[in-house]
């Protein structure tokens, strides 16, 4: 009898994570859709990582544990497990993060019933590890609308994403070179050919770090942003008004002049409905 292919594949790359990992893991578990295979790449972890993670491999046939023999870093690693992926659909969670139980229901359900979407994502709850809840990130449902915003802000929270596993086998994976923007390029290789959309509700809790992020990879980061959006200003899936162009060449001269920490504060402060 041939093995049963599961619709969606999880993919979920862990580094150092060991404080975080388990929760992250049952949260999957726990989902009211239960036809996935959970594809977990450990990074070359040298903490207790791959130790918790081989607990939960042995009491559930569905995951997957690929582990790198060093430090691949999030591209080649997300590469690594959609590559091995067999779902339909493609699922991505991060180790820190929480998915809700029914957050592959209601995304499978979605893009069975709109096949021209070829990404969608949530809204997501920020909280820190105190427990406290920071606010929810909103994002708009639109296609048209997200494809105005990109030039703005990021379309959709990276870790709430479902696609479809027929736009990789095209020959559309993560960039190396877009690091630590891999998903801004991504995103926009993937609405030249699809819609976009979000569902308009909490279907992830995102864990902030405020301390996570350096001011050089903040930098970096904007860099590479600004420069994916000026790469993309003509290209006729998109609309590149007036708007954008100030914005991003207001922006391109902040880089150099305003903190990327103060910015990505003042982000936070205007981007999410606050509690």
């Amino acid at each position: 009898m041939a093995k049963k292919i599961p619709l969606v594949s999880v993919v979920m790359p862990v580094y150092n994570s060991e404080k975080y990992v388990a929760q992250a893991i049952e949260s999957v578990l726990n989902q009211t859709f239960k036809d996935f295979e959970f594809i977990i790449i450990d990074d070359g972890s040298t903490d207790k990582s791959l130790e918790i993670i081989k607990k939960y491999a042995k009491k559930d046939k569905r995951i997957k544990v690929i582990v790198n023999n060093s430090n691949l870093k999030i591209c080649k690693t997300l590469n690594k497990g959609i590559k091995l992926a067999k779902g339909k659909y493609i699922a991505r969670m991060d180790s820190d993060d929480i998915s809700l139980p029914t957050r592959f229901e209601e995304q499978v359900n979605f893009l069975e019933k709109n096949p021209d979407v070829g990404i969608v994502g949530s809204y997501i709850k920020l909280f820190e590890d105190s427990g406290k809840i920071l606010g929810i990130r909103k994002y708009s449902q639109e296609d048209k609308e997200l494809k105005e915003r990109i030039f703005f802000y990021s379309p959709f929270a990276h870790p709430t994403v479902m696609m479809r596993k027929e736009i990789f086998d095209k020959g559309i994976y993560y960039q190396e070179v877009d690091f630590p923007s891999e998903d801004l390029n991504l995103w926009f290789r993937i609405g030249s050919r699809y819609k976009f959309s979000n569902i308009p509700k909490v279907l992830l809790n995102y864990r902030y770090h405020e301390n996570s992020t350096t001011g050089s990879k903040l930098r970096k980061m904007e860099k590479r942003a600004n420069e994916l959006r000026w790469m993309n200003s003509r290209n006729p899936a998109y609309h590149f008004g007036i708007k954008a162009f100030l914005y991003n060449f207001f922006h391109l001269i902040s880089i150099y002049l305003i903190p990327s920490k103060f910015k990505l504060w003042l982000f936070g402060k205007l981007r999410d409905t606050r509690k």
